[in-house]
Formats: C-alpha cells, structure tokens, sequence
C-alpha cells in the first residue's frame, strides 16, 4: 500500500511538473528528449520539496542541482559559483582582492605554497614557500577542484580563513589568517648585468599589459640587448593582458586562436614588425593558460628560445555567465591553439631546451641577488649571451 501510494505521489508530481513547463518548451522548440528530461527535474525536485522528512530550501535544491550537472562534465575548469565565490572571481581579474597574500602551485600530490608577499597577512601568519595547505576551513584540499581552491582562501576584508599547513620537519598546524586587501605587481624587471634584462611576470591581471611595457621600457633605457622574460609558477589570467603582450614582443601575424566547439574561430593578431631583441623563456609545470599561450606564441614564431620543463596544459576558455541571484556558472567553451595551430590542453609546451631543478622552485618577487641561483635562470643566461654575442636575433 505504501509503495503504491509513494508511486502515485511520484506520478502525480511528474504530470504536475510537465503541465508546468510543457508550454514553455513547446514556445522555444524543445524537443521530446530534453522535454522528459526537464520533467524528471522538476519532478524529482517537487517530490523532495513535499515529502521530504525536513522541510527544504528550493534555492539550495536548485543550487545543487546546477553543481552537480557541471561536476558530471568532469572538466576540472568548469563550476558553479555560489554567490562568495562569484563574488571573488569577480575581483580576482583586477589585481586587488580581499586574501592573505600568498601565490599557489597545484600538484598530483597537494597544494603548495609557493611564494609568499611581503608584508601580506600569510607572512605574518608565519606561512612560508614549500608550506603545503592540506585543507581550507577544515575542507581538505583533496576534496575541492584546484579551481576552487584559491575562491575559497579569499573572501571578504577582515574576515578570517583557517588554514592546515604540513611543513617538513614539523607536525600539521592550523593557521588563522586574517583577510587583507591584496594589491598585487604582477610584473617585476632588473638588470642582470650590463645586457641581460630579466622580467617576472607573476600573473595576468588587467593591469598587466601596462606594467609589462612599463618594465620593458625601463629596462631597455638602461641599454637592454636580451632579455628573459620569467613565466614561471604563473598561472594565467587574462587573455587580453596576454594580447597587449604579445604585440611587444611577438612578431606581425597569428598570437592565439579560440575556436568553439561549432568551429566559430577568433584570431589574435600582433602587428609587430619585428623583435628588437633575442628573448629566452622560462616556463615550469605550474606555468598555465595564458602564460602557455604567450610562450607557444613566441616558441611558435621563433622568437623565443623555452627552457625549463614542460608546462601544466590548461589550453580551454572558460566564460562566466551570472545566473541572477549573485551567482554564476564558469564553463568551458572553446580551446587555444598556438600559431602553428598546436592545442595544448591537457598537453603543455614543451621546453627547447629542458633543465630540471633538484629543489622547488621559490621566488623572490622583490628580485633581490638571491632570486638567481638556479639551473634553469643560469641556462637562459648561458643561451642569451650566446645570442646576443652571434649577433642572433630570433632562435633557428
């Protein structure tokens, strides 16, 4: 009797739900399928809304629901963003947010830690290069997509975020950090010696272009006649900081092209007649997205020697569509391809030149003497000055 009942109950919330909706999929060319497919939603949400043991909240039913159908997708860059986290999305484009200061690498075996700002709240916590963050108030990382991870650790100025730190050598610790407004330089420029310039780009914010050609400038002032451009545990940002780039230093024709699914193509174009100067790259397994796009770009075009190792492989386009209740849906829609028409989604850039590190790469984002002591800084030296001393502009 109450397996029948319990079906009628089901029956009857299925027939409501398609009389609901069957005239609004009917005025915008439905078909069949996806018209049973909306029922079964609906459906199932009106039965969990009236006989439920507790009584629901239909916003998180249908907030869930909008989670779940991007988790099927199973693509690590598309997600629901609850309104916190759209909200931090939003600001995390600008270059100033409410955080703790710290820049993250993201590896099979956790989240690292791998660079902290100074006098940002993550250094007076006391948080430091090689920390591994092993949950984020009290959620292990293991459970959240890399995505996520970051969203979550921000959050509103002078809020709180609560840390698990594993350090070598010492026991798990539980850090309470509290969030400040972070402006970040994402570019940094010295002088190695009288010719090599050096130029660190930490991420692609919109602000980036204009503090790229900045450095540039100051450092070709200062009789520059090759330079290493640093691209290094950045892990991407913004395509359009990436374009402004590109037409310093990426000689006249094709930057990156975006094509969707339908094969609707966008090209990028770069009008520079030529480079002023030999360049060496420097890219690692955390370089993503639009510093793969910049370094395929200048590896593809010859104007530019890669060393280091292969990249991440981040080569998609995410788009984010705000669903009305300060909420949003960041979902995959095309893929980059370099110059020669190279995807390198799930792939990566392979270096010209590969030169593995013995230790974790930690940088010093003030740039000071003992930011270059490593394998891969001391190859690009190696191969600019046999550049510059051939009288070699672009790498053959």
């Amino acid at each position: 009797m109450i397996i029948k009942r319990l079906a009628w109950i089901i029956l009857t919330a299925i027939v409501g739900a398609l009389g609901i909706i069957v005239g609004f999929c009917v005025a915008q060319g439905i078909n069949t399928k996806n018209l049973t497919n909306l029922a079964r939603f609906v459906g199932a949400m009106n039965f969990i809304e009236t006989h439920y043991v507790q009584e629901v909240d239909e916003d998180k039913l249908v907030d869930g629901a909008i989670s779940g159908m991007v988790r099927s997708l199973g693509d690590p860059h598309s997600i629901y963003l609850e309104p916190r986290l759209y909200s931090q999305l939003k600001a995390d484009t600008t270059g100033s947010f409410g955080g703790i200061g710290v820049y993250m690498g993201f590896r099979e075996d956790g989240v690292y830690v791998l660079g902290v700002i100074p006098e940002s709240p993550g250094e007076k916590a006391g948080l430091k290069a090689g920390d591994v963050i092993l949950a984020v108030n009290s959620q292990p990382t293991s459970e959240i997509e890399p995505s996520e991870v970051a969203l979550k650790i921000r959050g509103e100025v002078g809020s709180t975020v609560s840390l698990l730190i594993h350090r070598d050598g010492e026991e798990d610790k539980t850090y309470e950090i509290t969030r400040d407004v972070i402006k970040v330089q994402t570019v940094a420029e010295k002088m190695l010696d009288d010719r090599l310039g050096y130029i660190r780009i930490s991420s692609f914010s919109e602000n980036t272009g204009k503090e790229f050609k900045a450095a540039l400038k100051n450092l070709e002032s200062q009789g520059m006649r090759g330079v290493i451009l640093d691209l290094r545990q950045n892990p991407g940002g913004v395509i359009t900081s990436c374009v402004e780039i590109a037409n310093e230093i990426v000689p006249a024709g094709p930057i990156v092209s975006v094509i969707q699914r339908n094969g609707e193509k966008e090209v990028y174009m770069s009008s520079l007649d030529h480079p002023k100067f030999p360049i060496v790259v420097l890219l690692d397994q955390n370089s993503a997205s639009a510093s793969e796009l910049l370094s395929g770009a200048l590896q593809d075009t010859k104007a530019a020697v890669v060393v280091g190792t292969k990249s991440y492989g981040k080569g998609s386009v995410q788009t984010v569509m705000p669903l009305f209740q300060d909420d949003g849906l960041k979902l995959t829609i095309a893929k980059y391809y370099t110059p020669l028409g190279r995807s390198i989604d799930g792939i990566g850039i392979e270096p010209d030149v590969e030169v593995k590190l013995d230790a974790p790469l930690t940088i010093n984002r003030e740039l000071s003497a003992e930011t270059f002591d490593d394998a891969q800084l001391l190859k690009a030296e190696e191969i600019l000055n046999g550049q510059i001393d051939a009288g070699k502009i672009l790498f053959d």
